[in-house]
């Protein structure tokens, strides 16, 4: 045990020489250690023939410098992280700075959350830091490479402070060569007094979104078939199952999964369905989509409603028809011979009676070749 405490003891005096050296070092051989923000690099001064420097983030090595004064970062993070660089090779330094330089990291947004929903609408919401200044206010950015777009639209809480943004269309983020790629959501606080971190997400987009509920396109059932199609809209997702929950007459209501856009069921009787859109790879880690709205569906009636493509067909095919007999009733003899003339009818009863008002047929000169018409003639009194 005493051999474990003297280890102990020895690196701690080894790691205080070593920190002594690199600080009291009249001719250290890096320093002005800084972040250079807009190109992502970790950046120092050199002086002295240094071979190797190593550049590490919270301890973990990152990259070798190779003979160049810089290291390349990628992103920069909202979190406060430790930037270190230390000589491989020789006499041994190292230097380290800690970036982005914050104040109270309870003053910050809190709970930062987004999501893409009714196809290419982007909204976000926070909430106030917990130690956050009276005069605090927070801006939503979205970012993408070198590529930066601010809140368009807030909505604030009852103090004035910006809780949430609201992007009505997202739809130049969405351009197929960003289809995949990482978005940074930003949240920056400012106050008078002091300084305010900032708050930060990443997420692709698909990641995100909220599946718009489906559009029902086509309903149609009878005693022994029903069928219904739908269609849904993503700018991200493509591979896509859906989820159907149906609840046929007085029984419970039960669920299946589909990869088609369409439901069809036999002897189906009155029933209900609604449908919602899923990731078919991510669904488990993706927000669920929204549901359709229920669609009642009663197939017990026998004189179910015909499909109106049908109905379209049957009307004009029925026009042409009556049509096409009133033409042969006009022009054609023979239906002289099939319809003839009914002979001259004359009431027996009436003609004893004076101001009787009799029917009776006119006939028609044989030479005209039209249907027979009836034609009412009144006899007045003689």
């Amino acid at each position: 045990m005493a051999l474990l405490w003297l280890a102990v003891l020895l690196t701690l005096i080894c790691h205080s020489t070593t920190t002594d050296h690199a600080i009291s070092d009249p001719d250290p051989p890096i320093t002005n250690l800084r972040i250079d923000p807009q190109r992502k690099r970790l950046v120092w001064d050199q002086h002295g023939n240094v071979s190797e420097i190593g550049c590490y983030v919270n301890s973990k090595l990152l990259a070798k410098a190779n003979g160049k004064l810089y290291c390349s970062l990628g992103d920069l993070s909202c979190e406060v992280k430790n930037y270190t660089v230390k000589v491989m090779n020789g006499q041994p330094f190292s230097a380290w700075i800690q970036y982005p330089k914050q104040g109270n990291p309870w003053a910050a947004a809190d709970n930062l959350t987004c999501r893409v929903h009714d196809v290419d609408q982007l909204s976000c919401s926070w909430a106030v830091g917990k130690e956050a200044p009276e005069n605090v206010q927070y801006y939503f950015y979205l970012k993408h490479s070198l590529e930066t777009w601010p809140c368009p639209k807030y909505m604030q809480n009852q103090q004035g402070v910006n809780v949430q943004c609201h992007f009505d269309s997202i739809s130049l983020q969405t351009q197929p060569q960003r289809s995949q790629a990482l978005f940074r959501f930003l949240v920056n606080g400012t106050s008078g007094g002091s300084k305010i971190p900032c708050r930060e997400t990443l997420h692709r987009l698909q990641e995100i979104e909220i599946l718009a509920a489906p559009n029902i396109t086509k309903t149609w059932c009878s005693e022994n078939y029903s069928f219904m199609e739908w269609e849904v809209r993503s700018l991200f997702t493509e591979d896509l199952k859906y989820e159907l929950e149906i609840q046929k007459g007085t029984d419970l209501a039960y669920r299946e999964e589909t990869e088609l856009e369409t439901l069809r069921l036999r002897n189906p009787g009155p029933y209900t369905v609604k449908v919602r859109a899923m990731d078919s790879l991510f669904f488990r880690s993706r927000p669920q989509g929204q549901w359709s709205a229920p669609q009642h569906l009663d197939c017990d009636r026998k004189d179910a409603s015909f499909p109106l493509w049908l109905v379209y067909l049957l009307a004009p095919l029925g026009a042409l028809l009556l049509v096409g007999l009133l033409f042969l009733c006009r022009r054609w003899p023979v239906m002289r011979k099939l319809f003839p003339r009914v002979p001259h009818v004359k009431d027996p009863i009436g003609d004893s009676f004076q101001n009787e008002r009799m029917m009776a047929w006119d006939p028609e000169p044989e030479s005209q070749e039209e249907c027979p018409v009836a034609q009412v003639q009144v006899l007045g009194e003689t």
